[in-house]
């Protein structure tokens, strides 16, 4: 039985539809992956200074990538996330031929929306691996030039502060032991949730999308099944969390460490607002990216206040275990989260 999806055509897609990188000379070229490399080492100390979380092992440098580089290394990550819906196709008894016809028309549409979002994404941390393999903090370097010039900001601080984040994100995955197995579980949980048996109602769901969309939501929100919907608000609260911690951070350094940090945050959220053309706005509406933003927005909101009343070291108590996690609702609510955890006792640690 065929993968669900061509991986090799959502490679060679993504590569043929990435846009061209900013023009940059060899030397400078050089001296940004050197830059970027060395950043990801510097940021760890400034990270764990902030969040009092400390990984084990070697601080390691960032992977430095470009626009195809991030697609190819992102297709990877989609082969790992979709293992439990390959197993689940295997079940079925289609065949080989559809099925071959099926994986080349998603490998052209993964290709073709990793091709577009290659340009829009500064770094991330590999959190989706194969078995053994750990995963890599990735620096998309065209990106974050291009950015730093659109945005006229300075180039030494802004790819400090891109660190920061990702940084934060390795630190997350690396530190609390459990935060691996916890996302790869919800994620298989949506998965086997998605319905193969029954066409009418992926159909059903598609008119929605139809009448919908003029009204807000996006295709991410209205194809979803109930049973998919109860675990994407997990994961929603999850990510905004994620997301949030990551945003505290990147300004909680101050300007001791990113001297124009201040300058750099209102160029950025500017930057957040405007979305682009309108093909740009519509492509994000149609993947949900309207809700990434709402959760870097809601995120921060949350992790804020939650330190603000508890201090660091109280709100590091929601990676005890998944059952500390806000809800989706606590994310809007952070002092609903606050008040539960001051009444639950802290967790016992050898």
């Amino acid at each position: 039985m065929p993968s669900p999806v061509d991986y090799d055509l959502a490679v060679s897609t993504a590569r043929r539809l990435a846009p061209a990188p900013p023009s940059v000379s060899w030397a400078e070229a050089g001296a940004i992956v050197t830059e970027l490399r060395q950043l990801a080492v510097q940021a760890e100390e400034h990270v764990r200074a902030v969040t009092g979380l400390v990984p084990p092992g070697e601080v390691l440098e960032a992977t430095v990538v470009d626009r195809p580089g991030w697609a190819a290394a992102n297709v990877e990550g989609f082969r790992v996330v979709l293992e439990p819906l390959t197993r689940k196709l295997e079940e079925k008894s289609t065949s080989a031929l559809a099925a071959g016809v099926t994986a080349k028309v998603a490998g052209v549409q993964m290709g073709s929306v990793l091709g577009w979002l290659s340009s829009k994404v500064l770094g991330q941390y590999e959190a989706f691996t194969a078995a053994g393999t750990p995963g890599r903090l990735i620096m998309v370097a065209p990106n974050i030039v291009e950015t730093e010039r659109r945005l006229e900001v300075d180039p030494h601080d802004f790819r400090l502060w891109v660190a920061l984040h990702e940084v934060t994100h390795r630190t997350q995955f690396t530190a609390v032991p459990w935060m691996h197995d916890h996302v790869r579980g919800e994620i298989t949980n949506l998965l086997e949730a998605t319905s193969l048996d029954d066409p009418a109602q992926l159909v059903e769901r598609l008119k929605n999308v139809v009448t919908g969309l003029p009204k807000g939501g996006s295709v991410v929100e209205l194809l979803q099944t109930p049973e998919q919907r109860v675990v994407l608000d997990r994961v929603t609260a999850f990510m905004s969390l994620l997301e949030g911690h990551a945003e505290h951070v990147m300004d909680g350094v101050g300007p001791s460490v990113v001297p124009s940090v201040t300058h750099i945050r209102a160029k950025f959220d500017q930057r957040r607002k405007e979305h682009g053309g309108l093909l740009d706005r519509v492509l994000r509406k149609l993947l949900g990216m309207d809700l990434k933003a709402l959760q870097y927005a809601e995120g921060k909101v949350f992790v804020d206040a939650a330190v603000r009343e508890l201090g660091m070291a109280g709100f590091n108590r929601v990676w005890e275990s998944p059952a500390t996690l806000p809800t989706r609702q606590e994310i809007r609510e952070p002092l609903s989260w606050v008040q539960r955890i001051d009444s639950t006792p802290a967790a016992i640690t050898a």
